[in-house]
């Protein structure tokens, strides 16, 4: 954790630029056949990069070549001329290798081509720090001739960025004046805040948690001096309970902080949809009994250990022991706002807020029942109900799981959980989780004969009434459209009823910037970009709720050119449209698909990285009014939109 401290405050807060590392590299020929690249890296005084070898949080140096190209191929192991230094660093704990001042690579390459010309490149990465910080990583592509020619420091695009729009001014758009929508870009932090804490009083009622609040309350009020020290030292529990969590959050703003772009990476990554798709599934069968979910012992016998230092540090690590052993019951919980909060269309921060209501949620009893501790008589027994909570976490985290599955479908265009099977799924999960309150079906650890309470038998009519809900997505009515959970099925036009496509509502739209452009000037209409997601739950919402108003989709589908953009597309780009460009912050960026395309157009034009995201543009790229974001409010989206055509209008 340490380490993840360090490096998070670790950038410079003052607006300067840093480059303490410069890169050369040349090609030399040494038979018609093949030849040695030669990579030399020149390393300011007082800062260092480290090698190919540390291990996580560090950030290692690594060296890519693009060895898919046929007219030369790599030979043999890149070798190290310069060897680098270790030590031990105090703030990762661990022996670190580190190259300063000159470091020297070389790499033989053979069966270069003397019939067609071509190009090696290779991409540097590294990061360089010194004492007091580290700068984000960077990477330096050096484009290499295969007549060996040497180019340093240059990109492989051209000078200018090729994703500007030229006519683009966001500080002066069109109209200035008109009445203009109030803007939610997405969720509040308020709302993730409320989220983590309905979550951590979900965790309180779980076997793992429950017993130990009159346990943990009674030993601060008896055993500690007086009354007042004792509720003085509760305070202090459950503020480090809150500060357990909160220090969670905090290498997901490292991670913000060295790339804008990186939590929309992550959270629509295919690969990670998948992972944790299995993983709620793990956690699922986990919460019905099949095998509990811990921690290492180990690490909670330390933690165990250290609680019994006298002080605060000692009250920490008794915190710290309640937040492992509890892992069990909390861990699912964890996990579905982790992955809720880094979505396309948020932030960190949503993360922090969510962690923070949690944390606030668990520590609350232990210090209200400190302050109050007659309250203690008013707690219900610990039974077989606890475990009946755990069941319920369980199917809500199948669901929860499915929408990870959805996402994964979504962004690969894999065609396998569509709208309906989507919402067929969950129906069924609605429906067994009915049978379990009811005493129909049980798990490993519910008693023979359950007690169907009253709070129980009630809960099981509301997941009945759920599944009759979900039923009206499956047939076309005028309520097909599930309004109370849209975002979170696959979008309406992802059908078993229609041809797969990427326009909302079936509005015309394009999917290319340029080819968008070219038609809106034949036809001399204004443009509408909708910066969007296959896996952004408020995208949804907006075209579900807001484009489907008869007003609204009436200026979408007749007055605007409509261009949706989705920037977590995963289709590769051909290879003759991949491309780097130097953007405007000075790093190199590289584009190998087309959701990069679009994100990082997004980001260098609109200084935005959030989805949804809604521009009006003339066909020539001036700015119409200013953008807006995520805006559930119908009056003010369409007020939006007739200020875009008015300062249409008023340019013609």
């Amino acid at each position: 954790m340490l380490g993840w401290l360090f490096l998070l405050g670790a950038f410079p807060s003052v607006a300067q630029i840093f480059k303490p590392v410069k890169v050369d590299a040349h090609l030399e020929k040494t038979s018609d056949t093949e030849g040695v690249i030669t990579l030399s890296v020149w390393i300011d005084k007082g800062w260092h990069i480290y090698a190919r070898d540390v291990k996580s949080p560090i950030i290692p140096t690594s060296i890519r070549f693009n060895d898919s190209i046929p007219e030369y191929e790599l030979d043999g192991e890149l070798q190290v001329l310069t060897q680098p230094k270790r030590k031990f660093d105090d703030v990762f704990q661990m022996e670190v290798s580190y190259w300063t001042e000159r470091a020297i690579f070389k790499q033989h390459v053979k069966h270069l081509s003397r019939e067609k010309a071509f190009s090696i490149t290779l991409g540097f990465q590294y990061q360089s720090c010194n004492d007091k910080s580290c700068l984000p990583p960077s990477e330096t592509v050096i484009q290499l001739p295969q007549n060996g020619f040497v180019q340093k420091d240059q990109p492989i695009a051209a000078k200018e960025n090729p994703l500007l729009i030229p006519n683009l001014d966001l500080k002066n758009p069109v109209s200035k004046d008109c009445v203009q929508p109030v803007v939610a870009k997405h969720t509040s932090h308020w709302g993730f805040f409320i989220l983590g804490f309905l979550g951590g009083l979900l965790a309180l009622l779980t076997p793992c948690v429950f017993p130990m609040i009159p346990l943990t309350v009674s030993f601060f009020t008896k055993y500690d001096k007086d009354h007042k020290h004792g509720v003085r030292h509760a305070i202090w529990y459950g503020f480090f309970i809150l500060l357990i969590y909160l220090l969670l959050s905090l290498p997901f703003h490292l991670m913000q902080r060295i790339d804008p772009e990186i939590l929309n990476r992550i959270s629509t990554s295919v690969g990670l949809n998948l992972f944790f798709f299995v993983i709620f599934v793990f956690f699922a069968l986990s919460l019905f009994g099949y095998y509990e979910l811990r921690l290492p012992g180990s690490l909670a016998d330390k933690a165990d250990s250290a609680s019994h230092i006298k002080g605060m540090v000692g009250i920490f690590f008794m915190a710290l022991t309640l937040a492992i052993v509890s892992f069990s019951c909390t861990g699912p919980i964890l996990g579905s706002l982790l992955a809720g909060s880094l979505s396309s269309d948020g932030d960190a921060w949503q993360l922090t807020a969510g962690m923070g209501g949690f944390g606030s949620a668990l520590a609350l009893p232990f210090t209200l029942f400190a302050l109050f501790p007659n309250l203690l008589q008013s707690l219900p027994k610990s039974g077989s109900w606890l475990n009946a909570v755990k069941v319920v976490l369980g199917f809500i985290e199948l669901a929860l799981a499915l929408k990870f599955l959805s996402n994964a479908d979504l962004v690969a265009h894999w065609g396998v959980l569509p709208r309906e099977v989507f919402i067929g799924l969950w129906m069924l999960i609605a429906i067994l989780s009915t049978l379990y309150l009811f005493g129909k079906i049980a798990f490993p650890l519910d008693p023979p004969k359950p007690e169907i309470s009253t709070a129980r038998a009630a809960l099981g009519v509301v997941f009945l009434t759920l599944a009759a809900y979900l039923s009206l997505g499956l047939w076309d009515n005028p309520y097909r459209n599930l309004g109370l959970i849209s975002g979170f099925p696959p979008p309406s036009f992802y059908s078993v009823y229609q041809q797969k496509s990427q326009c909302p509502l079936g509005i015309s739209c394009f999917t290319d910037f340029d080819a968008g452009m070219a038609h809106a000037k034949e036809i001399g209409k204004p443009v509408m970009l909708d910066f969007t997601g296959w896996a952004c739950v408020n995208c949804r919402r907006m075209e579900e709720n807001v484009w489907r108003k008869p007003a609204i989709f009436k200026r979408l589908h007749d007055d605007y050119v409509l261009i949706s953009l989705y920037v977590d597309d995963r289709e590769e780009l051909p290879t003759d449209a991949q491309f780097s460009f130097k953007a405007q912050d000075g790093t190199i960026k590289r584009v190998r698909t087309l959701g990069e395309k679009w994100a990082k157009f997004e980001t260098e034009n609109f200084q935005n990285n959030s989805q949804p995201w809604y521009v009006l543009l003339s066909p020539t790229g001036q700015l119409l009014t200013h953008p807006v974001g995520y805006t559930p409010n119908a009056a003010d989206y369409k007020r939006f939109l007739d200020c875009g055509l008015q300062a249409y209008q008023n340019l013609k």
